[in-house]
């Protein structure tokens, strides 16, 4: 059953859905290697075409531009998280116990899923961390939005303030909360690695993932 699992990305997206095909799969596969290495303003569809033995007419046939590329990226990754909570929840009734298991899916070290062998998770993780504010910090961020550019990172967003008003349900802001933890969590991430004195490192422990847990409890219990 699991093989079988797909991951739904807004069709706007994308001019040929790249699951559909073996040469799809390879450019969304090498695209994670190449930006992963190179970093997105360094990266080309011709330098893509090279690494999937293919032309650049063909890459374009599934993508618009790279800005398209990235965003379709960062959308199965936060499709892939979403799925991941759904899974690691899924038998745990206590919605203070959920809500925990939540916060350390959203903000441990990413490893790698056997379920989708064509992504390298961990990459990608690196990616979203590095460059996935560049999906939605433009001018055409209005647009993106109504075509349903950021659908699946405001599910992931909603699936989770809901456990927090099924804790307390008064709280004013659940949405405000988890955008927070996500996007904090990334920041503290990138710090570790290369701004150590903005951040808390504790070697042995996940320190990232304790702060916010801790954060998200004593928040809503105020």
């Amino acid at each position: 059953m699991l093989e079988n699992i797909t991951l739904q990305i807004n069709e706007h997206v994308y001019l040929k859905d790249p699951v559909t095909s073996e040469l799809g799969i390879s450019i969304v596969g090498k695209s994670i290697d190449l930006l992963y290495e190179l970093g997105f303003e360094d990266f080309t569809f011709k330098k893509l075409a090279v690494a999937v033995g293919s032309t650049e007419a063909s890459i374009y046939r599934y993508f618009e531009n790279k800005h398209k590329l990235l965003s379709y990226l960062t959308m199965w990754y936060w499709a892939w998280l979403e799925y991941r909570i759904a899974m690691g929840v899924i038998n745990i009734e206590s919605p203070t116990i959920r809500l925990k298991k939540c916060i350390q899916i959203l903000t441990e070290r990413v490893e790698e899923d056997g379920v989708f062998s064509q992504i390298n998770e961990v990459k990608l993780n690196h990616i979203v961390i590095h460059e996935s504010s560049k999906v939605y910090l433009n001018k055409q961020v209005d647009e993106d939005n109504q075509c349903g550019f950021f659908s699946s990172y405001k599910n992931i967003v909603k699936r989770v303030s809901d456990v927090v008003l099924e804790i307390n349900k008064d709280f004013q802001y659940p949405h405000m909360l988890i955008s927070t933890v996500i996007e904090g969590a990334n920041h503290q991430r990138f710090f570790a690695k290369h701004l150590p004195r903005l951040t808390d490192v504790v070697e042995g422990k996940d320190t990232v993932v304790s702060f916010f847990q801790e954060l998200v409890e004593k928040t809503i219990k105020h």
